[in-house]
């Protein structure tokens, strides 16, 4: 039997009810980076950007860290010696790199590879986002260490720069340095890194959106936004 105009208008009242609410609910996105990954840093970005588009809806972020190079030395390494290791030549490194930065300047990322001189270790500087996180300053401060590593050329496996960029964005200095200088958390950085290759993911970026959807690389921003879409739906049929 067709619905009176009355019953349609309540019908369609519900549906939009029902949208409202679902996109109250907040989707959980999980971000498989390192901070030593230019991909991520831009992927990252074009996240955002695609969060933003959606001003409709919350997240939930959570930064699981993914080690492109889980056998670097603490100290890191002298950057020449990681270029030739990485990619054979110093030459063959620039091209790249200028691919990476002409990409990067759309994102308004300023490239300075010209400016590292230390591949660190990524680990502590995985710590100190776990510990932002918990006073729910993660995203601040991972983009706070992806600059400082790719425009500022600093040394982010560095204690003294890891501090600088805590003070830098607001985080408790004290609290830091007692997080940096113990072992607390090292546990959970390679535990993450243990559980991103269980899920099969092989690189960095990867985001996984409500827990169901992934998505490898830094992808267009309309590409991310079309995979919220989907996650968004799905709040609707749980």
């Amino acid at each position: 039997m067709p619905q009176s105009a009355a019953g349609q208008e309540g019908a369609t009242g519900r549906q939009a009810m029902n949208m409202l609410v679902f996109s109250r609910a907040p989707i959980a996105i999980e971000i498989v980076y390192d901070l030593v990954c230019p991909w991520c840093f831009i992927g990252t970005r074009r996240l955002t950007r695609a969060m933003r588009r959606r001003p409709e809806v919350s997240f939930n972020l959570q930064w699981r860290p993914f080690l492109l190079n889980p056998d670097m030395p603490r100290a890191g390494m002298i950057r020449t010696d990681y270029v030739v290791r990485k990619f054979g030549t110093e030459d063959r490194a620039r091209r790249l790199y200028a691919s990476i930065a002409e990409i990067g300047r759309g994102e308004g990322i300023s490239f300075r590879f010209d400016r590292i001189r230390t591949t660190p270790s990524s680990v502590d500087a995985h710590r100190l986002v776990r510990f932002a996180a918990e006073l729910g300053r993660a995203e601040i401060v991972a983009d706070a260490l992806f600059t400082a590593h790719f425009t500022e050329g600093r040394d982010i496996g560095a204690l003294t720069e890891l501090l600088a960029i805590a003070q830098q964005v607001g985080l408790p200095v004290e609290a830091a340095r007692d997080l940096l200088e113990s072992d607390e958390g090292i546990e959970h950085v390679h535990g993450d890194n243990l559980r991103a290759h269980r899920l099969g993911i092989n690189g960095a970026p990867c985001f996984i959106m409500g827990r169901r959807h992934a998505i490898a690389g830094a992808q267009e921003p309309e590409v991310l936004e079309c995979l919220l879409n989907i996650a968004t739906l799905d709040l609707g049929e749980d």
